[in-house]
């Protein structure tokens, strides 16, 4: 039987590489005529280092402000600060500098903009609605008008993504925005301002990308399309991670990770989704504030060894791919994961199986444990797979 399949092909316009951040940054607000530019930035890079000085430079008089208080899983609070301070500044355009939490901040700002919603609980109209077909998507919602460029600092890779995971703090839930529109018109990949980026936090998004092109080439869902980009991004992830981590200096090991996310997105916009190592990941950033690239660390070996008798094929992929031919593709990756000193269980991130229930449940509320590659039926599974991770 013939498979079906939809690639959507999305509203950003460009992709830069290599240019130093701040030249690029002034050229696209030229590009986009854009003169009222807010800057949506590292606080660590703001504070400790002259990188955003030298973007403010650069924009001149063009600049109108400047948020830097964004924390991690991108609290509604946050985001609501900043569209306020964005709002008031009159912005015609977001320029953002940082990591993924910062970049999903921007793109829900700009629905919040859009749509003059001023407070946390208002966000509640920008929860995703269910289609007619079944499939999760924006609500009716008025289109960003004010854009957002990124120049990314970790590799996270949600800037080649329409989609905001934002956290309620009411509950505990990280949800997902979206709108076509909400995607960065520009992304500009710098390797030489990476280099301030803590090695952990570097290192563990790093395997955040690699988690994209796993469960992207894992899942039942694959396709040629997505294949294409995700093997050779895991084959970049691979080689670059490790060379970054012996030489910190090493601006092309960095590059090669920076294309390698790029391409680890392939599978989202070639209509694949992700899986279980995402879903529970998902709760154990929003619950109990793990970063985003450790809870890939630890569960994306579990899910792969939970997964083996449903996508064996498949995974002899993925060890290819790192280099180890016919070996098993959860060991390539849980000693990879070691080699680069990042944690590997539940414990060493002080959640434990008291807690299991609780994510479980959760888990199966979110966007991509329903589409794991070997089916989760009940919270039960959830947990066996909490249990290969503890």
């Amino acid at each position: 039987m013939l498979r079906t399949g939809r690639v959507v092909f999305s509203e950003m316009d460009e992709v830069l590489f290599g240019r130093p951040a701040a030249e690029a940054i002034a050229e696209e607000a030229r590009r986009l005529e854009a003169n009222r530019v807010f800057l949506m930035v590292s606080g660590t890079l703001n504070r400790q280092t002259d990188e955003i000085d030298r973007v403010r430079r650069a924009l001149g008089n063009r600049c109108v402000g400047t948020f830097d208080s964004m924390p991690p899983h991108t609290p509604r609070h946050a985001v609501i600060a900043a569209a306020e301070q964005a709002r008031a500044a009159g912005a015609d355009l977001i320029a953002t500098v940082g990591g993924g939490s910062i970049t999903d901040g921007a793109k829900a700002v700009q629905l919040c903009l859009a749509n003059d919603i001023r407070t946390p609980e208002w966000m509640d109209a920008l929860r995703a609605v269910k289609g007619a077909d079944g499939t999760m998507g924006p609500p009716p919602l008025q289109p960003p008008k004010v854009r957002q460029i990124t120049v990314p600092t970790t590799l996270s890779g949600g800037e080649f993504s329409g989609i905001a995971g934002v956290t309620d703090e009411r509950s505990k839930v990280k949800e997902l925005f979206r709108h076509p529109l909400s995607i960065p018109q520009a992304v500009m990949l710098d390797p030489a301002i990476t280099v301030h980026t803590p090695e952990w936090l570097w290192l563990s998004t790093g395997i955040r990308a690699v988690d994209h092109c796993v469960e992207g080439i894992c899942s039942g869902l694959a396709n040629a399309y997505a294949d294409a980009q995700a093997l050779h991004g895991l084959t970049l992830l691979a080689r670059g991670l490790p060379r970054v981590k012996a030489d910190p200096a090493d601006l092309q090991a960095r590059a090669d990770c920076q294309m390698g996310t790029w391409l680890s997105m392939g599978p989202l916009a070639g209509g694949v989704p992700m899986g279980a190592s995402h879903g529970i990941g998902y709760v154990l950033g929003a619950v109990f504030d793990v970063p985003h690239g450790h809870t890939s660390c630890i569960m994306l070996p579990a899910v792969m060894r939970w997964n083996r008798s449903a996508n064996e094929d498949r995974q002899k992929l993925v060890a290819a791919a790192m280099g180890r031919p016919g070996d098993d593709a959860a060991d390539v990756l849980d000693a990879f994961i070691a080699g680069l000193g990042m944690p590997r269980s539940l414990a060493a991130v002080k959640v434990g199986p008291e807690h299991f229930e609780r994510i479980a449940k959760q888990a199966m509320g979110t966007p991509w444990v329903p589409f794991n590659p070997r089916r989760i039926d009940g919270p039960a599974q959830v947990k066996e797979i909490l249990e290969l991770a503890a």
